[in-house]
């Protein structure tokens, strides 16, 4: 048995069972995989897949049991090798963030920037995606930890623990018509056209929710994952906005006003995610604390270990 093959069945898993996409995710080819697993089944006397000709079309029953188990191997496998790095030099290596543009704009300059003074040596990536692609990159070891508002607490294999909270804002353009009104209403929005985040993103669901439990239809003209997109087309005058308030800024934002929603769309609350199992490196600790100063070492590990009465706001 070779920890290769049990990475290629976990990529085939991945992949929904699709072997052309497996093969060039690794970098090889159908026939190799194929062949690797065909050897797994051989060797562990046991059918792993279903096949149909050349076409996979399930997992067995066996087969989903040792994709368990092949699962922990690899992760306890790329565990040990943390732990290599981790006493070879604490205060170096890699450490990779899955987030939404909204989150590495607004909420973590100030992260980086006090977690790269205290780790020069640590090289940091961003990688930006929707929240569903950022749990995936977790889940299959291409990031360390994952930031979002939207899907991280859905994933089992995923750690999603409350980072902070945080409310909507409309953003329209100076001498709005909504600037005369004392209170929004979801009435007064639904007049105009409304940009606001795509669905995937910053809370959206609870801003389609709103509506739709007041039964009104909003006039979405545009959806977008970025919120300096939305506030140029409101700036353009396409529609009014709906965004996160913490990407409004006075000064910057000077053509634009901003109306308080939080009693329309409820508190958002951004979560941190980790893979369940991972074993994490002792800055990577300390970025999560940075970002959320209630998550320390101590907490994190207890919730890992499934301790705890609650890690909600």
């Amino acid at each position: 048995m070779k920890l290769q093959q049990l990475r290629y069945l976990q990529e085939v898993a991945r992949r929904g069972l699709n072997l052309s996409e497996a093969a060039e995710s690794l970098h090889t080819s159908q026939p190799g995989i194929s062949k690797q697993i065909r050897q797994l089944e051989d060797e562990l006397g046991v059918d792993i897949l279903v096949r149909h000709g050349k076409r996979v079309v399930e997992m067995t029953e066996p087969g989903r049991v040792i994709l368990g188990i092949a699962e922990r191997i690899l992760q306890d496998t790329e565990n040990l090798k943390q732990v290599g790095r981790e006493f070879r030099d604490q205060a170096a290596g890699t450490l990779t963030i899955a987030t939404t543009h909204t989150q590495a704009r607004y909420s973590l300059p100030r992260v980086v920037s006090a977690f790269k003074r205290r780790y020069p040596k640590v090289r940091l990536t961003l990688k930006q995606g929707n929240p569903p692609q950022l749990a995936e990159m977790v889940i299959a070891g291409e990031a360390d930890i994952a930031i979002a508002t939207e899907a991280l607490d859905r994933y089992p294999k995923l750690l999603a623990l409350a980072g902070y909270q945080w409310r909507h804002c409309v953003v329209v353009p100076e001498q709005h018509p909504l600037l005369k009104e004392k209170r929004a209403t979801l009435e007064m929005l639904a007049q105009y056209p409304i940009i606001t985040y795509d669905p995937a993103f910053a809370g959206r669901t609870h801003i389609d929710d709103a509506f739709q439990a007041q039964e009104l239809v909003p006039n979405i003209v545009l959806s977008a994952v970025d919120s300096d997109v939305i506030k140029t087309y409101v700036e353009l005058g396409l529609g009014i906005g709906i965004i996160a308030m913490m990407a409004y800024d006075e000064k910057r934002d000077r053509h634009l006003r901003a109306i308080e929603a939080g009693h329309l769309f409820g508190t958002m609350t951004t979560r941190i995610a980790v893979r369940r199992g991972a074993a994490l490196r002792g800055f990577a600790y300390v970025f999560i604390e940075l970002f959320a100063p209630r998550l320390t070492r101590a907490v994190v590990d207890a919730a890992l270990r499934g301790e705890g009465s609650s890690y909600e706001l």
